[in-house]
């Protein structure tokens, strides 16, 4: 007889009497957790930035890649994943301004709320412009879906200050990459990053990523409408690299950054 086999099995009421005993630690530590970020946001206001965004893409990307990578036996990336994106939001949400505005259907405001959390208010877009627009506002975050009707994503390139910081959605387990979110934050490498590069680039897509790839940037085509086309290159760009100036296109130029898919 091996040394499980030796060990007798926990009844039922034994396996519930537990749960419920962790369930109260969750709420305890639960609720410790939110007291904190109160006083987080206590702070912030008494030193003059209560106004200020707290949205920190990089930052939060490390602290989930972090936790995805510690050792558990059955929780699923999934679940850390769902259970972080809540304590992060509605910490965030404490902060100061949150609020999402979303275009492009169902499935848009689904990834809105696995990115976001339940905590920020959101609206329902009916133009991706007034999404963009809501971006600009103060603690605003616009997710956008991408498809073949709209070519928002080029307009960011005369934007000054808002960044595309997200794709979603984050794990490769939900599906494809079907949105973006932006908003006016500082966009920083996390590692394992994407950089979103718009160009109207005219022949075949693979003609560009060609010659990205004698750059020594490797691409991949994202979406294309209104005679532009975006790509997701692998690794962190600025705007100003040399590399990204000797590609295709008269009209060019990175948008943004985001973290690649966390379970990839």
């Amino acid at each position: 007889m091996n040394e499980q086999s030796a060990q007798p099995a926990q009844t039922l009421d034994a396996v519930r009497e537990r749960i419920d005993q962790i369930d109260s630690e969750l709420l305890r530590l639960l609720d410790e957790r939110a007291d904190l970020a109160r006083a987080v946001a206590a702070a912030k206001q008494a030193s003059g930035q209560g106004g200020q965004f707290g949205l920190r893409p990089a930052r939060e990307a490390q602290i989930v890649r972090k936790l995805i990578d510690a050792p558990r036996k059955s929780a699923s990336a999934a679940l850390v994943v769902r259970v972080w994106r809540e304590l992060m939001a509605d910490s965030l949400s404490r902060q100061g301004p949150f609020h999402l505005t979303v275009w492009g259907g169902a499935r848009a405001v689904e990834l809105a709320r696995l990115r976001f959390g339940a905590a920020p208010p959101l609206r329902i877009a009916g133009r991706p412009e007034e999404a963009v627009a809501a971006a600009k506002t103060q603690g605003g975050v616009g997710v956008l879906a991408l498809t073949g009707e709209s070519a928002w994503w080029g307009r960011l390139l005369a934007e000054p200050r808002l960044r595309v910081f997200a794709a979603l959605p984050c794990l490769a387990a939900w599906g494809p990459q079907a949105a973006l979110a932006v908003a006016e934050v500082e966009v920083e490498p996390s590692g394992g990053d994407e950089t979103f590069w718009v160009t109207d680039a005219g022949g075949h897509a693979d003609t560009v990523i060609e010659a990205l790839s004698r750059q020594e940037v490797a691409a991949r085509l994202v979406c294309e409408a209104g005679g532009l086309r975006l790509f997701a290159l692998a690794g962190f760009y600025q705007r100003d690299d040399a590399r990204l100036a000797r590609a295709p296109g008269r009209l060019s130029g990175v948008i943004g950054a985001a973290p690649g898919p966390f379970d990839v």
